[in-house]
């Protein structure tokens, strides 16, 4: 249980993160940590290839039983997933009115139960149109498209007290160039400075948001600018052999040990360690089918919470009662996997103050 109530508020800043020329000076700041809690994935709001589609037939919003289970759980971070593609169904045109009163009206009732949210924009750096997928950074859907749907997301939540932070972009990936995303990026944050100064702004990493890749994918992301000084970086581990989380074959087939998710885990850590950097883990998860990913999991968490790195598991929600990975409980009975994150609640109150 928490030792300490997760109060409404965003993470602490950090220290500035490297020198005009992108390396570390031999000085590295140290990031500023506080407690963090960990949670889960509600999944659902992001389901489904009809876009907008219909609401109760392609997608779904999670419920309070749900935001209830979790929180006695102890478990009191949720990341929400959600589709651009259904908040603005327009290009540069106002927020859907049902979409953001559905999203309104999950966020208050996780308000009203001391719960933590982070906004999860689920869209892979991309936007569908008719059924054709667009890559944000060319002439059909443009860095200005998406910097105008976010400030108008954080104009819509600002005055809540219990977003953890506007997750900019689920696992961009396959950009146009090495330095597109960090661009992107960097026009987000300077467009929701504008209304929002306050709330935390987490920035996931290019090529999917691996911890694995992120030196080769993700480290000009340290350069990126916050006049509020208050970024947390994204990144995602899976544990089956090819990092996506499909899990297609057996642990021993998958090349799965004890320590997969430690080694996955160590190029994001270290990075964040070596520039004074704030991290967060978005995705983790493990079938229901073996014991020995329950063993990857657990070291793979306490790893991260020896290093004030917390989380949130893939994934629970109401639609997901069968799916291997899912910690959404079935007929009423807690699935395999939350034993092991029972374990991890928060970051440690010793080493993260």
């Amino acid at each position: 249980m928490f030792l300490i109530l997760i109060a409404f508020i965003s993470s602490c800043d950090k220290s500035s993160s490297s020198d005009p020329e992108g390396e570390p000076d031999g000085n590295a700041p140290v990031a500023e940590h506080k407690i963090e809690p960990y949670g889960v994935n509600l999944a659902g709001a992001e389901f489904g290839d009809v876009f907008p589609g219909k609401f109760g037939e392609h997608y779904t919003y999670p419920n309070a039983e749900e935001l209830d289970y979790f929180k006695n759980k102890g478990l009191r971070l949720i990341r929400l997933p959600f589709r651009w593609e259904r908040i603005q169904p327009t290009l540069n045109e106002s927020l859907d009115a049902a979409e953001l009163s559905r999203m309104k009206s999950f966020v208050s009732a996780a308000e009203e139960r001391g719960i933590l949210v982070l906004l999860d924009m689920h869209n892979y750096a991309r936007r569908s149109f008719k059924g054709t997928s667009y890559v944000i950074g060319g002439s059909s859907l443009t860095t200005e498209h998406v910097t105008d749907v976010w400030s108008k997301i954080a104009e819509e939540f600002k005055s809540y007290n219990n977003i953890w932070g506007y997750g900019l972009m689920n696992e961009p990936h396959d950009m146009p160039g090495s330095s597109t995303w960090f661009n992107i990026a960097q026009a987000l944050i300077d467009k929701i400075r504008v209304v929002d100064t306050k709330t935390t702004i987490v920035v996931g990493g290019d090529s999917f948001s691996s911890a694995a890749r992120w030196l080769l994918a993700s480290d000009n992301l340290k350069n990126l600018k916050d006049p509020s000084d208050n970024l947390i970086f994204e990144a995602h581990i899976y544990f089956d052999n090819d990092h996506s989380g499909k899990y297609a074959k057996g642990y021993d087939a998958e090349a799965c040990t004890p320590t997969t998710g430690v080694e996955r885990a160590k190029p994001f850590v270290e990075w964040l360690n070596a520039n004074g950097l704030r991290g967060f883990i978005g995705e983790y998860g493990v079938p229901d089918n073996d014991p020995r990913w329950l063993e990857t999991l657990d070291n793979m968490l306490k790893y991260l919470k020896d290093n004030c790195v917390n989380g949130t598991y893939w994934a629970a929600g109401p639609w997901w009662p069968t799916y291997a990975m899912s910690v959404e409980p079935k007929d009423g009975i807690d699935r395999p996997q939350l034993s092991t994150l029972l374990k991890y609640q928060q970051t440690d109150p010793e080493l993260c103050k």
